[in-house]
């Protein structure tokens, strides 16, 4: 007997949602003057910033990246019986999320189930895209298609899993190399956002009162841990761990999360920490932030340090990744149906909601900007 179609209705398609990157040096300071709109930076700052980018050939790793999960992530869902057209658009370049509206439009497209390319809940992870897709439906008009998203997805196995592997396989190349690595550190690193875009994280209205907060740190918190305590069961080894900030940027007089991963390997260096391994949990793919502040940065300050030094890949195109997306999917069908799917989870913490609270993430410089995808005030 034929196996039956797994059920996407009432979806018609799949949008993924990305931060965008420049494509050749010419877009870089385009592209950064995106990014930067209304802060006021002066150009001459953005040329310096853009350096990180100018010195891999002025192309962001982002966009291919993005193509590469797409690709694949066609295979998977043809092989699974799924017939769903997928999009792609972006927040700061081409594909822009307006045009790539206007498109779905165009190919009659009613109603689109989204993930960001952003695992986490705080402000520039979530909200941030939300009030872009608002925009671009307004710029798009009449016929836009409506849009769902799926659930931040930082405690799904899928996302989870690879980071586990990758972190083992660190520990290996360590030891050929001739590291001590009972006694290597594991250091998980993450984006930095400012402390009160952490604190507003997660935080939402309920009647007249603000609940929550803090779920950025929270959720980073938890998923290293279950990297940590996987990896310990794994070699049979537990090693202390931490959770460091990296890709800092904005005025010194604002406060960001820390310790920064330089800051941080130099502190434990000059305790006698031999060896490390960055696991750059708060990523999906290895673009600009991983390549430059971990792989060129860290490792800089690795060397110096006399450290060993080993970074585990991001989930990127790994097929748990994939078949997570495909899962997650599904899920958010099943819930715009109304019926009540399994949410796969890992860790202490709940699946996460797929339909923002009021005033969750809130927008600090501008409270009142609307957003899609989250309940009215």
């Amino acid at each position: 007997m034929d196996r039956p179609d797994p059920d996407t209705r009432p979806y018609d398609a799949f949008l993924l949602v990305s931060f965008g990157g420049p494509e050749k040096p010419d877009d870089v300071v385009p592209f950064l003057e995106n990014v930067t709109r209304g802060r006021g930076i002066p150009r001459e700052r953005l040329v310096e910033v853009g350096e990180h980018y100018f010195s891999f050939g002025g192309r962001s790793p982002i966009n291919d990246q993005n193509r590469d999960l797409l690709a694949v992530l066609r295979l998977d869902l043809r092989s699974h019986g799924i017939d769903l057209p997928i999009y792609w658009g972006n927040r700061n370049w081409d594909p822009y999320l307006a045009d790539t509206l206007a498109q779905m439009r165009e190919d009659g497209v009613e109603r689109a189930v989204c993930l960001f390319t952003s695992a986490y809940t705080s402000y520039s992870g979530c909200r941030q895209y939300r009030e872009n897709l608002y925009d671009a439906t307004v710029a798009v008009g009449d016929g836009a298609p409506r849009l769902d998203r799926v659930r931040h997805y930082f405690n799904h196995p899928g996302f989870v899993a690879p980071f586990v592997d990758g972190t083992v396989g660190a520990l290996e190349r360590l030891g050929v190399e001739g590291h001590d690595t009972a006694a290597t550190r594991l250091v998980f690193v993450t984006h930095s956002i400012p402390d009160a875009m952490n604190e507003a994280s997660g935080r939402f209205t309920t009647g007249e009162s603000l609940v929550g907060g803090a779920a950025y740190v929270r959720e980073h918190r938890d998923v290293a841990a279950q990297v940590a305590a996987a990896v310990a069961e794994r070699t049979g080894v537990e090693r202390a761990h931490d959770l460091v900030y990296c890709s800092r940027s904005g005025s010194p007089h604002v406060p960001w999360l820390e310790p920064d991963v330089n800051d941080h390997l130099e502190e434990i260096a000059g305790d006698g920490v031999a060896s490390v391994v960055l696991i750059p949990i708060g990523f999906v793919s290895d673009h600009m932030e991983v390549i430059y502040d971990l792989d060129t940065e860290a490792k800089a300050t690795a060397e110096r340090l006399g450290l060993g030094f080993a970074r585990v890949p991001t989930p990127g195109v790994d097929p748990r990744f994939v078949a997570a997306i495909r899962d997650l999917i599904l899920e958010r069908a099943a819930a715009a149906r109304g019926e009540e799917p399994t949410q796969a989870v890992v860790g202490e913490l709940p699946p996460s909601w797929d339909v923002c609270p009021a005033g969750c993430c809130a927008n600090l410089r501008d409270p009142e900007r609307p957003a899609l995808l989250g309940e009215a005030p």
